[in-house]
């Protein structure tokens, strides 16, 4: 990226609601300690045993990490299903997204970018001089990729919480593959369900984070996933020294730990199932895969439910900062006991 484009990027900040005078994407999280966060899709629980490998791992940051992250590696490809060659470790899952895009995308080629979706996607195709071709997620699929350099997806998508129909996806990924257009999958929340993971697949970048299923955003732990020439793109242009030791051995021995993931997927489940009854006897709720709901305020205003959540000492996610959405809220699902607090500031 050069200095113009950043320029420009900044620039649009002062007319686009959906990015900041900086040109950044809001996010969800509260770093307030008196509320309860809802705005942020992290698991509140988190692996047993994560501080301690943490806290091991300190005399090894003594030194630098050995590149190669073999260990790491080789647990995230038994998880997602892939060689361990074939996965590239970053500093998070955003990372990943970066070095997929700025490895694929010149400048003023068209990239087929989901929404609503991560705002991230459009920031990302910005910097790297392209040009973001919106379509709406629940289209994507019968998109013509032929006239893009790369088409981007987020499954299960963000701020929805649906999957895509795995057949579909594939189909999806092989009419990519044969206009050669870069197919990018985002499965920053896939790890949450049991629908395969497209590590692997020729054409593919998968971008994964670890953030999100086992509750350590600030470890920014994750990966990107490629075949053949996508591979070694990704490959030379990673940073050196990409992923601390500490982040490297706690991501190891969280994907290690199996039990936790099917706890998660099964409280997750049987909550989101839970707070979709109750929320959709005051709102519109979108049906989820995902660790949150998405839901339409129709009796009064965001504002006002969101002053009124915080009052209560429940962050929610405004997501009108999600572009094509105007009357949205999102919440995540989190321990039933929370789930309650959040039920009952909200009426339901």
């Amino acid at each position: 990226m050069d200095p113009d484009t950043v320029e420009q990027l900044r620039a649009a900040g002062e007319s686009d609601p959906h990015i900041d005078a900086d040109g950044r994407v809001p996010h969800g999280s509260s770093d307030d300690p008196n509320l309860l966060d809802f705005s942020a899709n992290t698991n509140p629980e988190v692996p047993s045993g994560a501080a301690r490998v943490f806290s091991a791992a300190f005399a090894a940051s003594r030194s630098y990490p050995a590149d190669d992250y073999l260990r790491f590696r080789t647990a995230a490809a038994e998880f997602v299903g892939c060689d361990p060659s074939q996965v590239i470790p970053t500093a998070g899952g955003l990372e990943a997204i970066r070095l997929a895009i700025q490895t694929t995308v010149r400048r003023g080629e068209s990239v087929l970018v989901p929404t609503p979706s991560f705002g991230e996607y459009v920031r990302e195709v910005r910097l790297q001089g392209g040009e973001p071709a919106p379509v709406g997620h629940d289209e994507m699929l019968d998109s013509d990729p032929a006239p893009h350099a790369m088409a981007i997806v987020c499954n299960p998508n963000n701020p929805t919480g649906d999957c895509y129909d795995a057949e579909a996806l594939r189909a999806f990924a092989d009419r990519c593959r044969a206009a050669d257009t870069t197919l990018l999958v985002d499965e920053a929340f896939l790890g949450f369900t049991d629908d395969p993971s497209l590590a692997g697949r020729a054409g593919v970048v998968v971008a994964r984070s670890l953030t999100k299923l086992f509750g350590l955003p600030g470890v920014r732990m994750g990966y990107a996933v490629a075949s053949e020439a996508a591979r070694d793109r990704l490959a030379t242009a990673r940073r050196a020294w990409s992923m601390s030791e500490p982040a490297a051995a706690v991501g190891e021995h969280c994907y290690r730990d199996e039990a936790f993931v099917e706890r998660t997927r099964e409280r997750v489940g049987d909550e989101r199932e839970r707070m979709y009854e109750r929320l959709s006897s005051r709102f519109g709720v979108y049906p989820s895969d995902a660790p949150f709901l998405l839901f339409e305020v129709t009796d009064t205003t965001v504002d006002d439910l969101l002053l009124t959540a915080r009052e209560r000492g429940i962050a929610l996610r405004d997501a009108r900062t999600f572009r094509g959405l105007d009357s949205h809220v999102r919440v995540a699902v989190r321990t039933p006991e929370q789930n309650d607090r959040l039920l009952e500031a909200l009426g339901v």
